[in-house]
């Protein structure tokens, strides 16, 4: 069986998803929708698939699953449209900035029995994999403590920034799924501080730079994540797990492997740059992932419920990042 999809979005993250699509046993990139013309035109002479009205791949018997890489705001009504179409479908987070809109999407989805995916690309990285697989089989005995550090090497436009939803719910929302994946629990307490030192546009678009944030567990387990909008050296992505036993952890990646070393000491080339270099890896692994679960009726690995706790998490930083108070999950 090949599962035949529709992309929504030809943006960077479209592109991503069409390029693990088409590489993908199994799957086929058969339509697209993109309102803006060149954006179309330049993904469908790469990957020859049909451009089409939204109301089209509702209606298309030759389309099984939709991939919705549209703006957030329309993310939770567009999961709505495909339900009730019949289609499966995958999500980029966030399905919403409101969790109760989450709420209503997932409803129907559950009332419609469809497949819902929501993509958190980085617990499918090979090395994130290879962490976790050294928790679940006990190597590092009970986990204590996750140490998770993500800095992007430059902020998006503030045009972005204004309906991204701000860095808690567009940046640190990846984190907090990380974190709960590695804690194997869920926080129920969230301390935030947020800070402005990369840009002061961003400030005065009412968000922050540059966010620390501490989770804790009932039982006491921590999960610290550290934030930026920048880091001049590179994209830097970087997860540790200390357990009771020991400690696994994953370094960054640079563009190769070759240190030249002299006089002046060791040199190694930069990291790679951004999301789409760093986890090409993880979303073809998470859209083969998405393709088994489909064809097999199996749920799949992430889930709306995944997206509406990340969501959550967010929220909660967000108040205790403006009151200065740490924020108990109800």
């Amino acid at each position: 069986m090949t599962l035949r999809f529709a992309i929504l979005g030809a943006g960077r993250i479209g592109q991503a998803h069409a390029r693990a699509i088409s590489a993908t046993p199994g799957a086929a990139f058969v339509a697209l929708y993109e309102p803006l013309e060149a954006a179309a035109t330049s993904m469908q002479q790469r990957y020859g698939s049909d451009l089409r009205s939204t109301e089209e791949i509702v209606q298309a018997e030759d389309i099984d699953a939709v991939a919705i890489c549209t703006p957030t705001d329309t993310h939770a009504d567009l999961i709505e449209l495909f339900a009730r179409a019949g289609k499966a479908i995958f999500c980029e987070k966030p399905v919403d900035l409101s969790s109760e809109r989450v709420k209503q999407a997932l409803k129907t989805v559950e009332e419609t029995g469809a497949t819902l995916m929501v993509g958190f690309n980085r617990r499918f990285d090979p090395d994130f994999m290879g962490v976790k697989a050294a928790i679940d089989a006990g190597s590092i005995g009970d986990v204590e403590m996750v140490t998770i550090t993500s800095r992007d090497p430059g902020p998006p436009p503030v045009s972005y920034i204004k309906v991204s939803g701000g860095i808690f719910r567009d940046m640190t929302i990846h984190d907090f799924d990380i974190a709960r994946w590695l804690l194997g629990e869920e926080p129920v307490t969230v301390m935030a501080q947020g800070s402005n030192l990369v840009d002061p546009d961003i400030a005065a678009a009412g968000d922050y730079d540059s966010v620390n944030v501490i989770l804790k567990t009932a039982s006491g387990k921590q999960a610290v994540i550290t934030n930026s909008r920048r880091a001049s050296y590179g994209y830097d992505q970087r997860i540790e797990v200390h357990g009771s036993k020991g400690m696994a952890a994953a370094a960054n990646r640079h563009e190769s492997t070759v240190e030249v070393a002299g006089e002046g000491g060791y040199a190694r080339p930069p990291l790679l740059n951004f999301f789409m270099d760093r986890y090409a890896v993880a979303y073809a692994n998470e859209i083969a992932a998405f393709v088994a679960a489909v064809t097999d009726g199996k749920p799949t690995p992430t889930t709306g419920l995944d997206g509406l706790k990340a969501l959550e998490l967010a929220d909660a930083a967000l108040e205790s990042a403006k009151t200065g108070r740490a924020v108990t999950l109800g």
